[in-house]
């Protein structure tokens, strides 16, 4: 072999190593392949394999252990970064995210994802607050437990009893949010560099926090009934996906529910191509009568559910839930431990704990549910009579998917209202694919202000001005 293509070879296998420890699909302290197994896989002498390890460990990137072997160091790794797309800052999800969360009190946030604090059960969370307060020490002091409240899980079970899902207590994690729940499983179950199928579109912080796990993203066109089937069949047979995440329920951002054909389609596709399927429940309290969830229909073979309390009960009490198989729920024990140390604060879960037995949260949700009613037929025709088009009626929840007049920009008009002090969600926000670029969501129950309307106007005006 010539000193220059036994040169290329060793600068492959430091190339193939750099890019291995900079998608941390090697992890700092971890021990890399053996010489030997490393020269097979890379169809390379050991010998080069020898040189390529001395020279990353002269830079500092591994070094060597007399007798075990090679770790990687870490040193001169970039730092995990959230890989963002090149996207205009109007259809970036934190865009969104930051200007919502962000708001001034005197700002409109008909682009938010939760309720008005004012449509809050508001006295059965100050009443629960005093009578923590007045409990245990260790309510006040400790940390969680690792799989959460006992009481508060063993209420979720019941509940998940009513629908058919019949679980035990190992079966059930909490956690300190949903959006930890999935990133919890995306630890557990992904590696970076794996395929994940999302629905397009589909709610903007899925795309967020895939990306920070450095996944590839793949989409399929979300339809009234669920996912367009022959899509769907056709990307997760080509793609192998280890992982498809869905709202079946009150879908964000359409509201479209999945039918009972749909749910058994998607589970057979799932089975035969051995996919794990995350069914995000959030919504499910905001459906008059349930649809189906994959979770009933499967029985948690393959299917995780995940949920919180943060659109039902309040955004400041953080408490999120994982209902799995047993082995996979001590796995998100192990990794909660490690990247939080326990479940969530006794104090959230006492708290909602203490709201659903009450019986008070049953009666809250009726009052929500009819108060959003009233809302969508409100809002409706107000948005048909500027042009703005609802995609469909949602059966329950807060969200309209809306389709502008032609030709109106939701990014230039996301701006336009901003600077009236109005936050919109423009569509693309929600699209892998980027092709919702006509369609923006909105919130019926953050549309009560006539002043909503009226920047609408003026911005849709502008627009069709040039």
């Amino acid at each position: 072999m010539s000193d220059r293509r036994r040169q290329t070879r060793t600068e492959d296998v430091m190339a193939a190593i750099r890019a291995q420890a900079a998608a941390r699909q090697l992890a700092p302290g971890e021990r890399l392949p053996s010489i030997r197994r490393c020269a097979a896989a890379m169809r390379v002498s050991p010998s080069t394999v020898v040189e390529a390890y001395d020279r990353l460990a002269a830079e500092g990137l591994i070094r060597a252990r007399p007798g075990s072997g090679f770790y990687l160091t870490g040193h001169g790794l970039p730092p995990l970064s959230l890989a963002r797309p090149a996207v205009p800052r109007a259809v970036d999800p934190f865009w969104v995210s930051r200007q919502s969360l962000d708001a001034e009190a005197d700002m409109l946030k008909p682009g938010c994802g939760w309720l008005p604090a004012g449509w809050m059960p508001e006295a059965a969370l100050r009443r629960g607050l005093r009578a923590l307060a007045r409990g245990s020490d260790a309510v006040l002091a400790d940390y969680g437990s690792t799989r959460g409240s006992l009481p508060l899980r063993r209420l979720l079970l019941g509940r998940f009893g009513e629908e058919g899902l019949h679980l035990s207590p190992e079966q059930l994690l909490l956690t300190n949010s949903g959006t930890q729940a999935v990133d919890l499983i995306c630890r557990f179950l992904l590696q970076p560099g794996d395929t994940v199928l999302v629905d397009d579109p589909c709610y903007f912080n899925f795309r967020a926090l895939l990306r920070v796990h450095r996944l590839r993203l793949l989409s399929v066109p979300r339809t009234a009934s669920g996912p367009d089937l022959a899509a769907f069949e056709a990307v997760v047979a080509a793609e192998r996906p280890r992982l498809y995440i869905t709202n079946s329920a009150l879908h964000n951002p359409t509201g479209a529910s999945l039918s009972p054909q749909a749910a058994y389609r998607v589970l057979g596709i799932a089975a035969a191509h051995d996919m794990t399927i995350v069914e995000d429940d959030i919504f499910a309290d905001f459906e008059p009568e349930p649809s189906p969830r994959l979770a009933v229909l499967d029985g948690l073979e393959r299917v995780i559910r995940v949920g919180s309390f943060s659109k039902t009960l309040s955004a400041s009490v953080r408490c999120g839930y994982v209902a799995a198989r047993p082995d996979w729920i001590e796995g998100l024990v192990d990794l909660q431990i490690a990247t939080s140390f326990g479940g969530p604060s006794p104090l959230a879960a006492g708290l909602v704990a203490d709201i659903l037995a009450s019986g008070g949260y049953r009666k809250h949700m009726e009052e929500i549910r009819r108060r959003l009613a009233q809302a969508r037929r409100a809002v409706a025709p107000r948005l048909e009579g500027l042009g703005i088009t609802p995609w469909l009626m949602p059966r329950g929840g807060f969200y309209l998917w809306c389709r502008l007049p032609e030709g109106a920009d939701p990014v230039r008009l996301s701006h336009l209202a901003l600077a009236e002090g109005v936050v919109l969600a423009p569509g693309n926000v929600f699209s892998v694919a980027q092709t919702a670029g006509d369609f923006m969501r909105f919130n019926v129950a953050q549309m009560g202000e006539p002043r909503v309307y009226a920047v609408l106007e003026r911005a849709l005006r502008a627009l069709r001005q040039g």
